[in-house]
């Protein structure tokens, strides 16, 4: 499997950096390093830049549901989208298996 560096041209939208620093409290349900502990909460490590960011702009304005909607809908009320695209960014920047 080939490894890939992360050299921060490819994201435009979002500042890695930036969304490590803020994704502590999201730790706490997807894990340290964007793979989550707790069955059935989704992997975040890896996932596609604009799909975190549509996913997280539909939960600040709940337009989505479902599973723990209501708790992610609270944790995204006080993102920016700034925050978001930061975010997104950093988990974007993960290897999908969490660095093992």
């Amino acid at each position: 499997m080939a490894s890939v560096i992360w050299t921060g041209a490819v994201s435009a939208a979002g500042n890695p950096e930036a969304g490590k620093a803020k994704a502590a409290v999201c730790a706490a349900c997807h894990g340290s390093n964007g793979i989550a502990q707790i069955p059935g909460y989704p992997n975040l490590a890896g996932q596609n830049e604009a799909y975190l960011i549509s996913a997280l702009k539909a939960y600040r304005s709940k337009e989505r549901g479902g599973g723990q909607a209501v708790v992610m809908q609270g944790q995204a009320a006080g993102l920016s989208d700034e925050d978001i695209a930061n975010l997104a960014a950093y988990y974007a920047s993960l290897p999908a298996d969490g660095g093992e």
